[in-house]
């Protein structure tokens, strides 16, 4: 019993000097990514061509609110899914806070940062090139009126709703999004008849963005995300301490992850997957106590792109097979990324 009293207090100890840390934290994400979803889509929209650098970068920024956010654009079209994969990969989740927090590991923290948003740049321009390649679905101007033209028939014969999307997106490539035979338009509000109704629609869907307390506070925000993490952190913590006193230290953490870093790196990368937050906390923890290298890190949380998953399948529920694949092309990309890492370290 004393063991297990001396584990709690150790971790409690060791998770109330994260909170101060951790709030701080989720205030400047919570100011920064508060219900920003169009600003993004725009940001994203016009700058085509450097979307996996966009997404890298915004990866990177704690949480995984903005792997949640492209998953959703990429189910309109609206970003590629090279920009996904970028997203996907830089998005380090609860990581960043949780090394902060920790002095003794802020190099190992920008050596991680560095690393996964270079990969995801890489990522994502190689995935949106072998697209290109493959489908070879270019659009030349001298057929673009006549693909306007059959598209506008075959939009008024099979629908009477008025959508301007083609007309106010003259750029070749945004076209290119409105004459897709999956996808008849994607604009921010297609469906209705006039302005008004389009102003209307807005005036809801910001209402249904706003419908309790945390989503217009971003103190209250910072603190309910800050809460979480801390209850994950307790809960990981406790749980280290524990084997580590009863066992007499953490060779059974380290007998089930071996000492093998390749396996490490397919174990890590399968804990990354899960789509949960929980995830990236007990990929640190376990770095920041020995049990795991730093490539099977690198791997774990380049696998780690929290609920975009979910929202990925959910948006964009017509292909499911689509998800799945990539899915299982994130897991690919992060393992390599972990075994490339182990060359070097």
């Amino acid at each position: 019993m004393e063991i297990f009293w001396h584990s709690l207090l150790h971790a409690l100890e060791d998770t109330a000097f994260t909170i101060p840390v951790l709030y701080l934290a989720y205030l400047l994400v919570s100011y920064f990514s508060h219900n920003n979803n169009q600003r993004y889509s725009k940001i994203l929209h016009h700058t085509n061509q450097a979307g996996p650098v966009v997404g890298a970068f915004l990866g990177c920024i704690p949480q995984c609110g903005f792997s949640s956010v492209m998953s959703d654009l990429y189910s309109k079209k609206i970003v590629s899914i090279g920009t996904l994969f970028a997203v996907f990969i830089a998005t380090s989740d609860e990581a960043i806070p949780l090394m902060i927090a920790r002095p003794e590991f802020i190099l190992d923290l920008l050596l991680l940062i560095a690393i996964k948003f270079v990969y995801a740049v890489f990522v994502g321009y190689l995935i949106d090139g072998f697209v290109r390649l493959v489908s070879r679905k270019k659009i030349k101007l001298n057929d673009y009126h006549d693909k306007f033209d059959l598209k506008n028939e075959q939009i008024k014969g099979e629908s009477s709703k008025n959508c301007q999307c083609v007309e106010e997106n003259k750029n070749i490539e945004n076209v290119e999004k409105c004459l897709d035979d999956d996808h008849h338009c994607e604009c921010d509000c297609c469906d209705c008849h006039d302005e008004n109704e389009k102003k209307s629609h807005k005036s809801n869907h910001h209402h249904e963005g706003h419908n309790h307390c945390c989503a217009t506070n971003i103190f209250l925000d910072a603190l309910k995300h800050t809460a979480i993490i801390v209850a994950y952190v307790f809960v990981a913590t406790l749980i280290i301490n524990l084997i580590e006193g009863y066992a007499g230290g953490l060779e059974p953490l380290k007998s089930i992850f071996t000492e093998n870093v390749y396996i490490q790196i397919l174990f890590a990368g399968l804990i990354g997957l899960i789509p949960n937050c929980a995830a990236s906390v007990l990929l640190v923890e376990l770095f920041m106590e020995g049990v795991l290298f730093f490539p099977a890190l690198v791997g774990g949380l380049c696998a780690g792109a929290g609920v975009g998953l979910i929202i990925l399948f959910t948006r964009n529920y017509k292909k499911v097979w689509q998800n799945i694949a990539i899915t299982a092309s994130l897991y690919i990309f992060a393992v390599a990324g972990g075994l490339l890492i182990s060359l070097f370290f």
